[in-house]
């Protein structure tokens, strides 16, 4: 099976040589989403505000690919400092209320040493 790589520019761009999600046609892979603008500069602040902007750019790859947060059946989310979890978990609770199943795992370092990366698998 094949899929159709997704871009948007109302999306941070790829730090790699990657797609920002590929549609097949039973779901849409999204890639990892750090806390960056659409022009890619990173989001300072609070790990709430970087949980949005990771979020925030998932939405935009998701409308773009035809589907919507809403959609999303399965998300995988990384933290540098599990004492973050707690406080992601506030700002994500706004996002995600149909509470999709989740991971949520610690890793020792993210890409542009950010906090926090979001990835999520979606029905179109």
């Amino acid at each position: 099976m094949s899929g159709t790589p997704v871009f948007t520019k109302n999306a941070a761009p790829p730090a790699g040589p990657y797609s920002q999600a590929i549609k097949t046609p039973n779901a849409i892979y999204c890639s990892g989403q750090i806390p960056c603008d659409a022009e890619g500069n990173l989001v300072e602040g609070t790990i709430q505000q970087k949980t949005a902007a990771c979020i925030a750019n998932l939405k935009a790859v998701l409308e773009e690919a035809g589907s919507s947060i809403e959609k999303v059946v399965k998300v995988n989310i990384f933290l540098t400092d599990m004492a973050n979890f707690a406080n992601m978990n506030e700002e994500y609770a706004k996002w995600f209320v149909h509470k999709p199943a989740r991971s949520c795992v610690a890793v020792k370092q993210l890409p542009k040493a950010v906090d926090v990366e979001i990835e999520c698998i979606a029905l179109p």
